[in-house]
């Protein structure tokens, strides 16, 4: 459904449980990304009126994650660490070339946005599905299925603003090159670790 072309070993999912306060502070701050990452579409292309709509609820429900995220770290008396840097993210939005084309900066934006998205509904999965603890399998299966929709929702708009043949085009190529980025992680406690 996805479409990832890299599927996440299971032995990921035993590096984050045993450091557990730090995938959930890394977990959290990616949340806050999520919904900036909303915002400033919002911002830039305000003229967007269904865009806008849409960006508003993920912003939204992206901030309502972080806040589910801290609370079940204060509940098992952690604490926030301080965010670190996201390479993945970085790396991602180096595949396209800059572009003074807003459409063409959008799509891409979007796609990127998608990859993310979907990359966090596998690793949330994985997570849940080799998680003896009740409380976070049971958690991480509910934002799975909420990546997942934010997922398609980015994709579509992508296809909305350019033509679908070469958008899908884009889409693989950054699949393949995200596929390859994945065979070098798997070996640290982040989401894209």
């Amino acid at each position: 459904m996805l479409g990832l072309q890299f599927e996440t070993a299971t032995s990921w999912a035993e590096i984050a449980k045993v450091n557990l306060e730090q995938i959930l502070t890394d977990h959290a701050f990616l949340e806050q990304k999520a919904a900036s990452n909303a915002v400033s579409i919002i911002i830039n292309y305000s003229e967007e009126t269904e865009l806008v709509k849409e960006m508003s609820n993920i912003a939204i429900e992206e901030m309502q994650h972080f806040k589910m995220v801290h609370l079940l770290m204060v509940k098992r008396g952690m604490v926030l660490g301080r965010e670190q840097k996201n390479d993945y993210a970085v790396r991602l939005q180096k595949f396209f070339n800059k572009t003074k084309d807003r459409t063409n900066a959008l799509v891409q934006r979007l796609l990127i946005a998608a990859l993310i998205e979907a990359r966090s509904c596998e690793r949330f999965k994985v997570f849940s599905e080799n998680m003896e603890d009740e409380e976070l399998s049971k958690f991480y299966k509910n934002l799975m299925i909420s990546e997942a929709n934010h997922y398609t929702t980015f994709l579509s708009f992508a296809r909305k603003y350019q033509d679908r043949e070469i958008v899908d085009e884009k889409w693989n190529a950054l699949l393949a090159f995200e596929a390859e980025m994945m065979r070098e992680r798997g070996n640290s406690a982040k989401i894209h670790g």
